[in-house]
Order: C-alpha cells, then sequence, then structure tokens
C-alpha cells in the first residue's frame, strides 16, 4: 500500500511531479493492500490463458476448411476441431481453478519476503528491460534441468507424459499439465524475481510474458514474419515441436525459451541431424524436379 494519503504528498516525498502513469497508479492503488495487487496475478494468467490462443484457434480452423496456413503447420497431418481445442482449454481452466490460483493466493508471503515492491515511483522502462532480460536467463537454466528431470523415467512416467498427451502441440496446450509439474515449475518462474526483485508491475509483466512465450512456443505453427524470429538463441515453436514429436523418449530441446543449454549440453543433436537431413533431401528433392524438367521427350 501507498504511504501518502494524496498526490501532493507522494510528489513532495519523491521530490518532483508524478508521471501522468503514476498518477494513475497511485488513484487506483493507494488505498488497496499489497496482497490485493499481488492477487491480480490471478486475473492476468486467467485472461492470458483464455486470450492469447484464440488467434491460433481461428488458425487452425481456417487450415482445416480451406488449407490456409497449411505451408506454416508443423505437423500437417495433424488437425485439431474446435471441440478438441476448447476440450483442452477446459481441462487447462479445471488446473487453473485446482491449482494455478489457490498457488497464487497462498504464495504471497514469498512476495514480502524478497521484497516486490508496490509503490513510488514506477519503474522506468530501463529498469525493467533489463529485469525481464534476467528473469529470461534464469527460468530457461533452471527449467532446462526442471525439464531433463522430467524425461527420467520416473518423472515422465508419474509427471510429464500428462504435457505430452500432444504430440502435435497447440496453444491451449502450453499449460497443459500434470499438477506436480505446474508446481515444480513455478520454481524456475520465480527464481528471477527472487534474485533481482523489482515492482510489482515488472512481475506482472514478467509471468504474463513467459505464458504468451510459452504458448508461441506450443502454437504448432512456424510463422515468418513471428517477431521472436529475431531474438539470438530463441528456440520457438518449430524447436519446441520436435521435442513434443519425438515424444516420451525425447532427450533432446529441452530449452523453454533459448537454445543455448540444448547446444552446450549436447541435447539438441537429434533435433539438428534431422534439420539437416530433411534440408538434404528438399535440396536433392529440387535438383531432381529441375533434372526431370529439362529433359524432353522426342
Amino acid at each position: 500500500m501507498i504511504p501518502y494519503v494524496t498526490v501532493e504528498e507522494a510528489s513532495f516525498a519523491l521530490g518532483r511531479n508524478l508521471t501522468w502513469l503514476e498518477t494513475v497508479w497511485f488513484d487506483y492503488s493507494a488505498t488497496k493492500s499489497d496482497y490485493y495487487l499481488y492477487c491480480h496475478n490471478i486475473l492476468f494468467l486467467f485472461l492470458v490463458f483464455s486470450l492469447a490462443p484464440i488467434p491460433l484457434v481461428f488458425v487452425e480452423l481456417a487450415r482445416s476448411v480451406s488449407g490456409w496456413f497449411d505451408r506454416y503447420k508443423i505437423q500437417s497431418k495433424v488437425n485439431y476441431s474446435l471441440s478438441d481445442m476448447f476440450g483442452c482449454y477446459k481441462d487447462v481452466m479445471k488446473m487453473f481453478i485446482l491449482v494455478v490460483g489457490p498457488l497464487q493466493l497462498v504464495s504471497y508471503p514469498s512476495i514480502q519476503m524478497i521484497g516486490i515492491r508496490s509503490g513510488l515511483p514506477l519503474p522506468t522502462l530501463s529498469e525493467m528491460l533489463p529485469q525481464l532480460f534476467v528473469y529470461f536467463l534464469i527460468e530457461d537454466y533452471t527449467n532446462y534441468w526442471v525439464h531433463r528431470f522430467f524425461h527420467s523415467k520416473w518423472g515422465y512416467e508419474n509427471i510429464h507424459r500428462v504435457h505430452h498427451e500432444y504430440t502435435a502441440p497447440t496453444g491451449y496446450a502450453a499449460p497443459y499439465a500434470h499438477w506436480a509439474e505446474v508446481l515444480l515449475l513455478g520454481i524456475p518462474t520465480f527464481m528471477g524475481p527472487a534474485i533481482a526483485p523489482g515492482h510489482m508491475i515488472t512481475f506482472w509483466l514478467w509471468i504474463a510474458l513467459r505464458q504468451i512465450e510459452a504458448i508461441e512456443t506450443h502454437s504448432g505453427y512456424d510463422f515468418p514474419w513471428s517477431p521472436t524470429k529475431y531474438i539470438p538463441f530463441y528456440g520457438g515453436a518449430e524447436y519446441h515441436d520436435y521435442h513434443h514429436y519425438v515424444g516420451g523418449q525425447s532427450q533432446s530441446n529441452f530449452a523453454s525459451v533459448f537454445t543455448y543449454c540444448d547446444y552446450i549440453y549436447g541435447t539438441d543433436k537429434g533435433y539438428r541431424f534431422q534439420k539437416k537431413l530433411l534440408e538434404q533431401i528438399k535440396e536433392s528433392s529440387k535438383k531432381s524436379n529441375k533434372h526431370n524438367g529439362g529433359i524432353k521427350s522426342d
């Protein structure tokens, strides 16, 4: 809760006038507890889980009806109906109500402990961007090792196999998982803010961006216009799709965001071999077609 009664008092404490955004934040949050503000996470996660995959639903339906987007579908033989995707969403919402929501409600003491603030001043862009970058790096590295544990015999058979029920990923399947996996993967997500705590708004943004990234990675489509194509070492949909395609036996492409851990620890060799093989086949096919096209019959 902001320890000022009026905007004037807050301005005097900061030694400057509040920005427009700080005034809006003051008007909204001044009388609300930090716990109430933290619980906004539940609303944001619900909105991300519900709304972010909707464009992918329309893409999948358009492709099924007219063949649009066929060239971008990674596993082209797999088609999901509206009922398939809605069924996945219902399962995700059950997990949200029974696990994710309650976890948010009871985890506030950890937020207090690490020192995430909700007052003024608001974080600047130059403060938020480095923090978000650090959060992604820390989450990516720790998630890599948790994911490798999930692909041990015990971890896969007892926990991770639920997430791999979708051998061809789809947007709504990004958070589809066993309850224990949801809890364990919360640790890598929380480690960044625990190491470099910032403002509550930065924390909200981090949680939302991480889930949006997971949905994009599980989209099942490799869109050439995706802005993530310009992020160095970013895995993306094609990279993670291979992991789902191989399934339970997969010991490749464990990365959640970036690919450097897979490269360093040699867990992308299967993917790189397959990609090289497919490129050779494609090149051979082009040469064959060109050769056949140049032969004229008498």
